[in-house]
C-alpha cells in the first residue's frame, strides 16, 4: 500500500484529512462577524467623516456615501470623480468597497483619495454594514 491508508473505492484518508484543514483554515480566514455591525462602522466611519458625508447627498472634498452601497462606481450626481474610478465599469458592492476600503490607491490605481486605507477586516466589514444601514434607512 506504499504507506497509504485507503478506504474502499481507493478514497486516500490523507486526501480527506487535507481536505478538512483546507476547510478549517478558509473558515478562520473569514471573520466570525462577515456582515459587519453598523454601530461600531458609524464609529470607524468618523475617519471618513473629515471628506466624505453619510447623511447628506452634499459633497465636500470626496463625494457624499449616503448611497453608496450597490451604487454603480463614480456615479453619484455632482462630484467629478478621477479617471481611476470613473473608469471602473462596476458597482459598489460589499466586496468591492471592501477591497477599496482596504487599499483604495490599490483598488483604483490613480484614484485622488488619499487615505492609505482601513487594514483590519472586521472594521471594513462594519463600515460596509454602516453604509448600507443608512441607505435602508433613506437618512
Amino acid at each position: 500500500m506504499n504507506g497509504f491508508v485507503r478506504l474502499r473505492a481507493g478514497i486516500d484518508l490523507r486526501r480527506i484529512a487535507l481536505g478538512a484543514i483546507v476547510a478549517a483554515a478558509v473558515t478562520q480566514a473569514v471573520p466570525a462577524d462577515a456582515a459587519g455591525d453598523p454601530v461600531r462602522g458609524a464609529n470607524v466611519f468618523k475617519r471618513c467623516s473629515a471628506c466624505h458625508s453619510a447623511t447628506a447627498d452634499t459633497h465636500s472634498v470626496g463625494p457624499s456615501l449616503r448611497t453608496v452601497a450597490n451604487r454603480k462606481i463614480a456615479s453619484v450626481p455632482g462630484y467629478k470623480f478621477s479617471p481611476a474610478l470613473s473608469s471602473l465599469k462596476d458597482s459598489w458592492t460589499p466586496e468591492n468597497l471592501d477591497r477599496f476600503l482596504l487599499a483604495p490607491q490599490q483598488y483604483a490605481k490613480g484614484t485622488r483619495m488619499a487615505f492609505t486605507g482601513l487594514k483590519k477586516p472586521e472594521d471594513r466589514a462594519d463600515v460596509v454594514a454602516y453604509l448600507q444601514s443608512i441607505q435602508k434607512k433613506g437618512k
